[in-house]
Parts: structure tokens; sequence; C-alpha cells
């Protein structure tokens, strides 16, 4: 469906995109997530057709994004920050949003009043952020788009209407296959509705994988040995896994360890450890012990 191939985005001397490439699958929900400046709003611009690529290319059905307006009237994009004009209303914006593309759905529109219960002739400036970010979606979704492109989507949102808009987007993409990409730093309702996540460092993407996949080869142990057996068994994971994380507790030792369950619990059993305990870990937990791996400083960080 979205293909990234190569792709390289420089301001300046500064290289915001390095050669990335990421592939999205049709009908899927796909979480972009990474630190600040990794590099997450530069791809997001650059699959909108805002910025320009450098180098490489970004196609959606095989279709290039740059300058493609046929291609465009099927992707919606709700940003972070939203821009309306100063004397439009809901209304006003619902008939330009009809006049710009061409499978605008006035019924759903008039469905989504329950949905998203605002008065559609007040200006939206004079609307709060979250009854903004409500109108973006309510938009949004009666252009009966292929791609959803998000920003920092539920941002702004009490409770019942991120479930009320997260909803409607799942529906969508179980129902039409619609395909979304969200940009979010909450990691902990990404895990709810992501299919496959990427995670962007320094402008290359560090991981991307099925979202189950990229949790099932990433775990916590615990685990406490005697005393003259501790330091020979920690080394011994040490030397045949990759331990991204290692912190003792009293007699207790917690390693964040990535490889085979199986064969890493084998290996611990044979150590005769008097406890131990395998953990699956968070996406949040993913993303801190994949940034440890390659440098990024989490020794303040206590899980």
């Amino acid at each position: 469906m979205i293909q990234v191939d190569n792709l390289s985005k420089n301001f300046g001397h500064f290289k915001a995109l390095d050669h990335l490439s990421l592939n999205m699958e049709k009908g899927s929900v796909y979480g972009l997530i990474g630190p600040n400046g990794a590099g997450k709003t530069t791809l997001i611009k650059l699959l909108n057709g805002i910025f320009r690529p450098d180098e490489g290319m970004i196609t959606v059905d095989g279709q290039p994004v740059w300058e493609n307006d046929a291609l465009k009237e099927r992707l919606i994009y709700v940003s972070d920050d939203l821009y309306y004009f100063s004397m439009a209303t809901i209304k006003d914006l619902a008939q330009l949003y009809a006049g710009i593309y061409p499978q605008w759905n006035q019924d759903r529109f008039e469905r989504l009043k329950e949905a998203f219960p605002m008065d559609e002739n007040r200006r939206l400036i004079r609307l709060s952020k979250g009854m903004q970010k409500q109108a973006a979606f309510w938009l949004g979704l009666c252009t009966m788009p292929e791609v959803m492109i998000l920003d920092e989507p539920v941002d702004g949102l009490d409770p019942v209407m991120r479930r009320r808009v997260w909803s409607l987007m799942l529906q969508d993409v179980a129902e039409r296959q619609m395909t979304v990409l969200v940009s979010s730093h909450n990691l902990r309702e990404l895990e709810d509705v992501c299919d496959h996540v990427g995670i962007l460092h320094q402008g290359k993407m560090l991981l991307q994988k099925n979202l189950d996949e990229a949790k099932s080869n990433v775990y916590k142990i615990q685990a406490a040995f005697p005393k003259d057996k501790e330091s020979a068994a920690i080394q011994a994971l040490q030397d045949r896994f990759v331990v991204l994380h290692q912190e003792t507790f009293g007699s207790v030792c917690r390693l964040i360890v990535k490889g085979e369950q199986a064969v890493v619990m084998d290996k611990i059993r044979q150590m005769e450890p008097m406890l131990l305990d395998w953990l699956p870990l968070t996406l949040e937990e993913v993303f801190i012990y994949e940034l440890g791996g390659i440098g990024y400083d989490i020794a303040n960080i206590i899980l």
C-alpha cells in the first residue's frame, strides 16, 4: 500500500531522515514512534506531499505522492497543530471538503453529528483544542479516505471521545480496508490499536515489526542465583545473548534480554536459579530498552 524506499531529507546541513525505508500494508494500523527530534514529523510531511524528498521515493499503490493531486484526494491528514480559517464554521468546511474530496459522504457527515455533538455553525477558532480536534476527525472521516495519517491524533480529547474516535477509525480499517499511520508518544494507546510498529531514531528506522513480534523477542527476566554462582551466570547470559539492561534488587537480578525465549530460559535453568520468572514487556518498555541498546541514556529510568 505505502512504500518508502531509501528516503532522505536534509534541512541545510541537518539530515532529518537518512536513507529510511518502510512498508505499510493495506488495511493496517502502523504506529510510528521515536524520541523528540527523531524525524517523525518530517516523515509525515513527506508522506503527505508537503515536503519533497532529497533522495528516495514514496509511493501509494505504486504512485508517487509528490505533486499527485489525484492521490492526495484519497489521503487525509490530522495534524497535532490544527489550523482553521478565522471565520470558518464546521458547516463551511464541510462544504469546502465536499468540493475537494470526490468521495465526500454527506450522509455520513449528518450521521456523525451524534458522535460529535457540536454546533456546526460555531466558528472553529472559538472552540477548545479538544473540540477542534473532534471537528478534524468528523470532517476527515467523511472524506472516506483510503489512507489516514495522524500526528498525536487524540491529544486534547477526553477519555470517552478518544475511545469513540478510535472506534470509528478502526471500523473503517475493518470495513473499508483504510490504512492508518499514527505518530504518538502515548505508547499505551498505540499498543491497543496498532498492527505494526516502527521505531525511528536520528532519522533512521531502528526497528520495524509486527507489534506482537516486536514484543515477543524482548522480555524481562527476574532470577536469583546462589551467591557463588551469580556473577558467572550473568556473565554467561551476556556472552550468549543481547542483554539490553541489567539491575539488581537485593538477591534478585532483573535482566532485559533480546533473543528466543525458549533458548534463553533453557540456558538460565541450566544454571539452577533459586528463583526464575519471565515477564513480557509493554510497547513502552520495548521502546525504552531498544533505544538504550544503541546508547540512548536510560540510566535514570526505572520501570
